[in-house]
């Protein structure tokens, strides 16, 4: 039998200590925890690591606080298009979904488009359509509407900026002095020893185009394998498709035979540092060591193990 371990995120970037509230920082944790407990608590009872990632992803997705479901942010349009995918390390199983709508918990849809649709990523109307087929709840337009979401994209809708989710400072010329990059993710190691990994996100707000990040797709935002690790991805998606992040921590690992921490430092704070990639991911191995790691001023994040640790953390240690 393995330990059980299972970290997640809700995002990373500039986050400081100075943004927050003690309110909104206590409610941050709080949404942290929640999902922590939800995924543990399917692993504890001997539930697979697949089940145990789409738990927790589904209860940050639900918490308005995180751009992902529920608290997804505003296209360009005015509406909430979602990414999410899920990957299985037993069996290198993965399902994706990008940019679609009116779906309640997106994550639950990848995982049905890699059980039950014969491929790996579906988008947009089609996506929806196996949606319907598959019985996946849906949610009006009313659901995912955020004042906070909404007052982010009424302040550059008329512009052709677009932000990686939040920012402090108003317009300043072309740059923006604070951001987060806003998606949701969870990696876990189950009883059984397997792996598996989810990820979610409302994107990018004001976003144009149909564009797609690196979360919905296995290899870039999302992978597990047994062999090695599972690792889910926030920061941005430009940038970690480019870098091919998730694949390369596993590569790092099965070819160079670097431990979890090593090749998840080499990916975060040399490769993705170089070509001016910001943000950072959550990983576990086969053996249940994890690392929660990222090159931005702070990322939302929590990790549960069977050896007692459980914490959750916004800012640099």
């Amino acid at each position: 039998m393995s330990k059980i371990t299972i970290a997640i995120h809700g995002g990373a970037g500039t986050i400081l200590k100075s943004m927050l509230t003690p309110e909104l920082e206590i409610r941050y944790n709080q949404g942290l925890q929640d999902a922590l407990d939800a995924g543990y608590k399917v692993l504890e009872q001997n539930g697979s690591a697949v089940d145990a990632v789409a738990k927790a992803v589904c209860t940050l997705e639900d918490n308005e606080l995180f751009n992902a479901g529920k608290g997804a942010v505003f296209t360009k349009k005015g509406v909430n298009e979602m990414d999410a995918a899920i990957m299985d390390g037993s069996n290198l199983g993965a399902g994706g979904v990008a940019g679609v709508r009116n779906i309640k918990n997106p994550v639950l849809l990848a995982r049905e488009i890699m059980l039950h649709s014969g491929h790996v990523l579906l988008s947009g109307n089609g996506a929806k359509e196996f949606a319907l087929n598959r019985g996946i709840e849906q949610a009006p337009d009313d659901y995912f509407f955020s004042k906070y979401r909404y007052d982010q994209w009424i302040e550059i809708r008329d512009s052709d900026y677009y932000q990686l989710d939040h920012f402090e400072d108003k317009l300043k010329g072309m740059a923006h002095e604070e951001k987060k990059f806003g998606t949701v993710g969870c990696v876990a190691l189950d009883l059984q020893g397997h792996l598996a990994a989810a990820t979610s996100t409302g994107g990018m707000t004001n976003k144009r185009y149909g564009r797609i990040g690196d979360s919905p797709i296995p290899g870039l935002g999302t992978y597990a394998n047994d062999a090695t690790c599972a690792i889910s991805c926030t920061g941005h998606g430009e940038l970690f498709i480019r870098a091919v992040v998730a694949y390369d921590v596993s590569c790092l690992m099965e070819y160079k035979g670097l431990s979890l921490k090593e090749a998840c430092q080499i990916v975060v704070k040399e490769k993705l540092v170089r070509i001016g990639g910001e943000g950072g991911l959550i990983a576990v191995d086969h053996l249940g060591n994890y690392d929660l790691c990222f090159n931005s001023e702070g990322m939302y994040r929590g990790v549960k193990t069977s050896d007692g640790e459980n914490r959750v953390a916004i800012y640099k240690d």
